[in-house]
């Protein structure tokens, strides 16, 4: 009902905190939380106050619910980005909720129902003030932090004080042992800094790196981007040209350096990572590396350029000095502004000792600091406003604004006033569950109803309109929606209720079915199919190895997109990531939901690829050799009782006698093969009864 899935369709991206509202749903299940706050919920958790910390984090991760459904990302066009959204979520709250068609009145009125245009704007208006996408070229789901405990949030105050404290203690420190920045005002002849050059593409600025010339330097990765330093000789002749490293062990091992002189042009390969003394002794301050004497003609010259050509490594470009050749002017020397030279060696050591002392520290404090939990949620826009029809549903067509409001065909009252300074969700969410709107209630009972009995009150469970069907019992639906109410909304008492029912204990067998083969009447329950995740939680439990572990995150933290996904996991089927461009073969070939569309009733199919996958795939082929394995390591009797164990655990009933003859025979055979270990029959015999329809269907 609520298009549950953890990534988008265009490009697999991974909706990394998808999880913890399937959590949240499951825990609101077990606990029995009322239906009407679940609702609510989601729809507003949050505006709702919440009485602790755990509630206000809940509230939060429910209104993940908004953003559930699929979106192109890369649309370019946000205003139409943002309208499909809302057109989803209504599409949602509409069937989910109230099984009415609304968005089918998004460019005109509605052809079947009494849903106006005009009503399709007004709830629209709503949610239009509600921002579930952050957008940039490619947009982005929005993320907030989860709240913590005040106690919780000081200790991470004072943790972040004291790495603060030690990582200004340790740059200090470092300053000290390595060179200082070094500015380039006094330096003898011409020095050109990064920021007087000319540069192509995009470059970031920094100054991590001390060992560099005036404020920072520039550095990038991007293959193709430029800087280029210019020149003024007024006379021209032979220059010595010397340029800044700041090395670092992330830097390019190969920069792409060219001098352009009188002559032609050299370039040079440049091993960024080590310090310029590695080069050129000779000529080596610390600062400057030497690429050697060129002549260079009169006035401006583009004498100097440093590129990105080949990945490995980030290229830094900071200050290019040009020495008129053999004057005699020496290298600045950079003894003065390195304290450490004044040290004694018993000092240089204790400085030594003090900066590895405070790196273990800051390390140990950074182990230690927890990782902010983050959830997407809705947030609110920063002015609520109604929004403006749109004309035969165009973003640039726009006719009258739209006051927010509610379908007024199911409207049991007033129209709720929506507030001026919020966008009118919890009012929404109010209306949809006040218990005399004649829809929420009978629409969630009808739906248990199907999931329990294989077939809805009203058959079309995500349609209650004119072009649905109508209820085969409307009495009885309408007296299970008032009890529901009355019973505080509860689920699990719904369900008891249905279960203790005689028609959800009427026998399946073909004989009762006669008298009412499509069961309007509910003379005979009805043969249900395992649905994809009821048989993959089958054949492990079967097997022995269902992991029954609750909740958590089930693929790596680190996954950017769900191509190529390995589904291993022995987990409950309810555990196993849902992946819009990659579901499990399983999933795939047994009618799973469409995941991200509203899907009440799912598709029940009999295709060929069904009977191959359960006769060839390795997954049914693993658990029917565990189960093998279980059943001679378990039942130490005889054959036949390890025939009727077998039955027992596949098909939920004891083997008749012809059933154990027709199996010994089977076994017989297979084990007379030659090379052929006993538990491959067993194995095979398993995989026969997998593949049956009885262990398919539920009676």
């Amino acid at each position: 009902m609520s298009r549950f899935a953890e990534s988008m369709s265009l490009r697999g991206k991974i909706l990394k905190h998808a999880w913890r509202y399937r959590d949240y749903v499951i825990e609101a299940f077990n606990a029995d939380l009322p239906f009407d706050q679940f609702v609510t919920q989601q729809l507003a958790g949050d505006l709702l106050e919440a009485s602790s910390i755990d509630a206000r984090r809940r509230n939060l991760v429910a209104t993940t619910f908004l953003m559930m459904g699929d979106a192109l990302l890369e649309n370019q066009n946000k205003k139409q980005l943002d309208m499909d959204v809302v057109d989803e979520q209504l599409d949602v709250i509409g069937k989910g909720l109230l099984a009415q068609t609304i968005t089918c009145a998004r460019c005109h009125d509605h052809k079947f129902d009494p849903i106006p245009t005009r009503d399709y704007y007004a709830m629209a208006g709503i949610l239009k003030n509600v921002q579930v996408l952050k957008h940039s070229n490619v947009s982005t789901t929005m993320e907030i932090p989860l709240p913590v405990a005040e106690a919780e949030k000081r200790k991470s105050e004072l943790r972040s004080v004291a790495i603060a404290k030690l990582e200004n203690e340790l740059k200090t420190l470092k300053t000290q042992d390595g060179l200082p920045p070094l500015q380039a005002k006094g330096l003898p002849g011409i020095v050109v800094d990064n920021p007087d050059a000319r540069v192509t593409g995009r470059w970031s600025k920094s100054s991590g790196v001390t060992n560099h010339v005036g404020s920072g330097y520039l550095y990038s990765g991007v293959p193709g981007n430029k800087v280029i330093y210019p020149v003024n000789l007024p006379d021209g002749g032979r220059y010595e040209v010397r340029m800044t490293v700041a090395q670092h062990a992330n830097r390019a091992p190969k920069a792409l350096v060219t001098v352009r002189h009188k002559k032609g042009r050299k370039s040079f390969r440049i091993d960024q990572r080590k310090a310029p003394g590695a080069f050129n002794k000779d000529r080596s301050d610390g600062y400057f590396q030497s690429l050697g004497s060129f002549e260079f003609p009169p006035g401006q010259w583009d004498a100097v350029e440093i590129a990105v050509k080949d990945g490995g490594g980030v290229v830094v470009a900071d200050a290019v000095q040009f020495l008129p050749a053999g004057d005699g002017t020496k290298p600045p020397t950079p003894q003065k502004s390195r304290p450490e030279k004044n040290l004694s060696p018993a000092g240089r050591q204790a400085l030594k000792r003090r900066i590895a002392e405070l790196t273990t520290q800051l390390s140990s404090l950074q182990k230690r600091k927890p990782v902010r939990e983050m959830v997407n949620s809705a947030t609110e826009t920063k002015k609520s406003k109604d929004a403006r029809l749109h004309i035969r549903g165009s973003i640039e067509n726009l006719g009258p604004i739209v006051p927010r409001g509610v379908l007024q065909v199911v409207n049991y009252g007033p129209t709720p006033e929506m507030p001026e300074d919020s966008s009118g969700r919890r009012e929404l969410a109010q209306w949809i569950v006040d218990p005399a709107n004649p829809l929420t209630s009978r629409v969630m009972v009808n739906r248990v109803w199907h999931w329990l009995i294989g077939a809805g009150l009203v058959r079309t469970v995500d349609n209650f309109g004119t072009a649905g069907e109508s209820p085969s019992h409307p009495k009885l639906l309408d007296h299970l929606a008032v009890q529901f109410i009355h019973q505080d909304w509860s689920v699990k008492k719904l369900i008891r209720t249905i279960v203790l029912s005689r028609t959800y204990r009427l026998s399946s067998s073909p004989g009762e079915q006669q008298g009412d083969p499509e069961n309007r009447l509910l003379a005979h329950m009805n043969r249900r199919r395992l649905d994809a995740e009821s048989l993959r939680d089958t054949m492990l439990s079967v097997g022995g190895a269902l992991n029954l572990e609750m909740g958590g995150a089930t693929f790596p933290p680190g996954l950017k997109s769900d191509v190529g996904f390995q589904f291993t996991s022995p987990r409950r089927s309810v555990y196993v990531p849902v992946f819009r461009s990659s579901l499990p073969e399983l999933f795939e070939v047994f009618d799973f939901a469409n995941p991200s569309l509203v899907t009440g009733r799912r598709d029940v199919s009999t295709v060929a690829p069904q009977a191959l996958y359960m006769m060839n795939h390795e997954f049914v082929r693993s658990q029917s050799r565990l189960t093998a394995e279980r059943l001679l390591r378990d039942v130490q009797r005889s054959t036949s009782d390890r025939i009727d164990h077998a039955y027992l655990l596949t098909l939920g009933r004891h083997a008749t006698e012809a059933e154990v003859t027709l199996s010994q025979q089977f076994l017989k055979s297979v084990s007379d093969r030659p090379g052929t270990p006993r538990i491959d029959a067993w194995a095979q015999m398993v995989q026969s009864m997998f593949s049956s329809v009885q262990f398919r269907y539920v009676r």
